[in-house]
């Protein structure tokens, strides 16, 4: 019989085994705090009054009631919980979705089957984008994006493994992006651009002159032109829509080739929690969007589809839904037009305020505001970079008019009181 084998430095001995991993994707520790967070730290040691009730004007989430119909569309449907939702969605949203784009931008045709694709929310989908189309092992390949931004963008081009480029916004075009001051160089190693009209944080939307001059760039470059439009239903005009990038690739005679559009029901119609988007556009880059996304499995709920096609078929709720931010811009503006350079965006429900009149910086602004009047505003600095020698949020703060009226007005007059506690 043989003997187990003593225990001793020969028996003990355990092949060499390499050391093991503890970190993660290094590009993760490239991405930024997100601007939310900075807030957060910005705030932290500051003790409001506490006879003020806190207002926030800081997260753009919608405040508006949920319309019955979607509510009542979500109860319907949840017997599809026991079912796995489809990455290509319902035919039934693709088709509403399709005739919902043609009727708002005047569009000839949008196939639902191959130029239409349900996604859960427009947020993810703006960051699986690039993952999708860009080539980051190509040198020096650029994901450019507006500046200030959502900060999305950012995220999904290093995430991507491409260095994100910004163009600065121009104060004197209503903050849309300067455009012709980047160079030619880095168009030509641009893979993916980011354009967001209406414009988060500004409200700028493109001109038809805008997008016939980006067009000439993506047909001589190549690059793929993502439109995120996830405010395009928040206007102060009915006659005057904001114009959209599949509108102005058939008004100026094109077809859709590198071109995406995103949008979201989460600002139409109040629903932020349901997640519920769509990229519509260029069928041949749809296609392989699809095929990340069959693997990425994100899907949308059957039962938030459901309650898209109810929304997405429905204009009353969006349009009561509009008016209400017209009442609150049209009494809150001229308030806040006499202590801060301040005035109506293109679109959109956000306020970009210059604050350099009050001698305060955007997150002394802030900090103090908070901390006198119990009232959150986001520091413009927080949602741009240093680009090309200066930080275009610099001085700004970001207000979201989201809440009801009288909160609205209730926060714009504590911010005429603190301004005005500055010059005394």
């Amino acid at each position: 019989m043989t003997p187990f084998p003593r225990k001793g430095p020969a028996h003990d001995a355990r092949p060499s085994q390499p050391a093991r991993r503890t970190d993660v994707n290094p590009l993760l520790d490239r991405l930024q705090s997100y601007p939310f967070e900075k807030l957060r730290a910005l705030l932290k040691d500051a003790t409001p009054p506490a006879d003020l009730p806190h207002i926030s004007f800081g997260l753009g989430e919608p405040k508006h009631a949920t319309p019955a119909l979607i509510r009542e569309a979500v109860v319907a449907s949840l017997d599809t919980l026991s079912n796995y939702p489809a990455t290509l969605g319902s035919a039934a949203l693709r088709e509403t979705i399709a005739a919902w784009a043609m009727r708002r931008y005047g569009l000839p045709a949008l196939d639902p089957a191959t130029q239409v694709l349900p996604v859960s929310g427009s947020r993810e989908a703006l960051f699986s984008l690039a993952q999708t189309v860009v080539d980051g092992s190509q040198p020096g390949a650029i994901v450019l994006c507006p500046n200030p931004f959502y900060q999305i963008y950012e995220g999904a081009a290093l995430l991507a493994g491409a260095e994100p480029y910004f163009a600065n916004s121009d104060p004197s075009r209503n903050f849309a992006c300067d455009y012709a001051a980047v160079p030619e160089d880095v168009w030509a190693r641009t893979q993916l651009l980011y354009v967001c009209s209406p414009g988060n944080p500004t409200g700028a939307v493109l001109t038809l002159d805008d997008w016939r001059e980006l067009f000439a760039l993506s047909d001589k470059h190549g690059f793929v032109i993502a439109s995120d439009e996830c405010y395009s239903e928040i206007y102060f005009d009915e006659a005057q829509p904001p114009l959209g990038g599949l509108e102005a690739a058939h008004r100026l005679g094109r077809g859709f080739e590198r071109l995406v559009m995103l949008s979201s029901l989460s600002k139409r119609s109040n629903v932020p929690g349901m997640r519920s988007g769509f990229v519509a556009g260029d069928a041949a880059l749809l296609k392989r969007f699809l095929l990340y996304r069959t693997y990425h499995g994100s899907a949308l709920s059957p039962v938030y589809q459901a309650a898209s096609v109810a929304a997405w078929s429905d204009e009353q709720h969006v349009r009561e839904n509009r008016a209400q931010y017209v009442a609150k811009f049209a009494a809150v503006t001229p308030m806040l037009a006499d202590v801060l350079d301040v005035r109506l965006p293109d679109a959109a429900f956000y306020l970009w305020a210059n604050v350099e009149r009050t001698g305060l910086a955007d997150t002394a602004f802030a900090q103090r505001l908070y901390a006198d009047y119990n009232l959150t505003v986001l520091p413009g600095s927080y949602l741009a970079r240093t680009a090309h020698g200066m930080n275009p949020g610099r001085n700004f703060v970001r207000l979201a008019l989201v809440a009801d009226a009288s909160e609205c007005v209730d926060g714009a007059k504590r911010i005429v009181d603190f301004c005005r506690s500055l010059a005394r």
